[in-house]
């Protein structure tokens, strides 16, 4: 498990094709499906994942074609797991723990009731793009109780824009000799760009808190 790990972090696809070989569609709709399906594992790769993905779909290794409405999929469905959890379980959740500790951060949480506070139900479609608040913001709109056809219809088109963007930038820049050979500074520039919301909005309300 360690070894996988090592590899899902140094988006290692090459070795994921060659020892899961097409079941490495399998694998890749359970990442992104935990990743937005689960709260206890929002540090999972999502958005550099795909990313690369991409890249090998350009290089043939896989099918774009069949890899974007599966993965459309493992984010809708995932969401939907994870929205049901927090209707039906709630804070609860935070009450679980593995060896004395809890399994899921309450800051987490803080922060996506702000991320919704500040950006109201278009949140749902934002968050997809912010590491850890895409993994919540379901959740916290399950414990809101949001009414479920407002979600679910801003949860389609958000899975639908974070899987198409993500995946095809891979696949368009996957031609471009530098990109291949650095992708994990690329993995790295994407993780940056994609939590500088969170980044600003924490240093606003610094400054904010200081001037009062």
């Amino acid at each position: 498990m360690r070894n996988f790990f090592e590899h899902l972090f140094a988006l290692d696809l090459t070795w994921f094709v060659s020892t899961f070989g097409t079941t490495i569609y399998v694998v890749l709709f359970l990442i992104i499906f935990i990743e937005t399906g689960l709260v206890a594992m929002p540090f999972l790769p999502g958005d550099s994942l795909l990313f690369t993905a991409g890249l090998f779909c350009k290089s043939g290794e896989l099918n774009l074609f069949f890899l974007l409405p599966l993965l459309f999929l493992a984010a809708f469905f995932g969401d939907q797991t994870n929205y049901w959890v927090g209707r039906n379980i709630g804070l609860r959740v935070f009450n679980l723990q593995w060896r004395g500790k809890p399994i899921v951060k309450k800051a987490y949480l803080e922060k996506t009731s702000d991320f919704f506070q500040k950006h109201g139900t278009k949140a749902i479609i934002l968050a997809r793009f912010v590491p850890f608040v895409r993994t919540f913001a379901p959740f916290a709109a399950g414990v809101s109780k949001m009414k479920y056809r407002t979600y679910v219809l801003f949860d389609l088109l958000g899975a639908a824009l974070w899987i198409g963007s993500m995946t095809m930038a891979g696949y368009l820049l996957g031609e471009i000799p530098w990109i291949r050979k650095h992708v994990d500074l690329i993995a790295v520039g994407i993780v940056l760009l994609s939590v500088s919301p969170v980044l600003w909005s924490i240093l606003i309300a610094r400054i904010n808190h200081k001037k009062s």
